[in-house]
């Protein structure tokens, strides 16, 4: 009897989880009888009534249903990383609590894992949102694709069904200051994508700022792709050559007697460039120092601060 474990992230979801706990149990009908679940929620160090609100699910469903407690909030990818270090499912399946990608999509991944792939991505075709956050995402997963994973489905992607052996390379890599669903296409495993249009979230609000958004685009390009450093490398062969040329021109000048070169402007000028050059170039690279010895350190991804375990059948 295959065993399906629905890993789901929480961070201040209070109102959410009835709702989100009574669609993923009537979304159980839609599947084979041969299949039973396991979810495990993670409360990422919500500061509201979430917890309380797994606790109630759990009470409801206590042979179903694992609650990770972390002891502080360390982003949904840490908290994905828990989930999945005790789901105990031979399959795993990653959803949000706030319902906006559709449950009911499992059953057809499923069906595809029964098959022998080790990986289906539900990607997102369209949204029901609009404006910049829209646009944000577009961009974000357009450049990805460009720069860093050119086999990464178009337009964005957190809803995934994996089979466990992806879940146990995900523990191997204790991959930080990463993006998570990047790193299990990386893998390499062949995978099937199955698109869906992203509903508009009826319930709370995001945390998702644009600080977050902001990091989690720094991460990923830095954590796929060398072409941070290699722009640098670029640009600054290209600003040696314009040096070289002008210095030439300026010693040409000199050397013949031609008209006075006026200095100050043009010193300060290539002066403020070059400084800022420097200094981007300084910050890119700080930021692949700091990965590095954040990684050096290895500290823990998370800390889990209690643990309600489901009920034995």
């Amino acid at each position: 009897m295959p065993k399906l474990s629905i890993i789901i992230p929480c961070y201040y979801n209070e109102a959410n989880i009835p709702v989100t706990s009574r669609e993923l149990i009537a979304n159980e009908a839609l599947f084979p009888s041969e299949v039973t679940f396991e979810y495990v929620l993670v409360d990422d160090g919500s500061g509201d009534g979430t917890l309380q609100a797994l606790l109630a699910f759990r009470n409801a469903y206590p042979e179903k249903v694992r609650i990770v407690e972390l002891a502080g909030n360390v982003g949904s990818y840490n908290a994905i990383v828990a989930g999945i270090e005790q789901a105990t499912g031979d399959c795993m399946a990653i959803i949000t609590a706030d319902m906006q990608d559709p449950p009911e999509l499992m059953v057809q991944m499923y069906d595809y894992w029964k098959k022998g792939l080790k990986l289906i991505i539900g990607n997102r075709q369209d949204r029901e949102e609009t404006g910049l956050q829209q646009m944000f995402a577009k961009t974000f997963h357009a450049l990805m694709k460009k720069i860093a994973l050119p086999n990464i489905p178009d337009g964005g992607f957190d809803f995934v069904f994996f089979d466990r052996q992806v879940g146990e390379h995900i523990l191997e890599m204790k991959e930080r200051n990463s993006n998570l669903f990047y790193l299990m296409v990386w893998l390499g495993y062949p995978y099937v994508n199955i698109p869906y249009v992203r509903r508009k979230r009826e319930i709370g609000k995001s945390r998702w700022t644009i600080q977050k958004k902001i990091k989690l685009f720094i991460d990923s390009i830095l954590a796929f792709s060398f072409f941070p450093i290699r722009a640098i490398s670029v640009l600054g062969v290209g600003m040696g050559i314009v040096a070289l040329l002008y210095g030439l021109y300026i010693l040409g000048v000199k050397v013949f007697g031609g008209i006075e070169v006026e200095g100050w402007t043009t010193l300060m000028l290539v002066l403020l460039f070059v400084s800022a050059f420097q200094m981007i170039a300084l910050g890119i690279i700080g930021e692949y120092v700091w990965r590095g010895l954040d990684a050096a350190r290895s500290r823990p991804l998370y800390v889990v601060k209690n643990l309600y375990a489901a009920a034995r059948q």
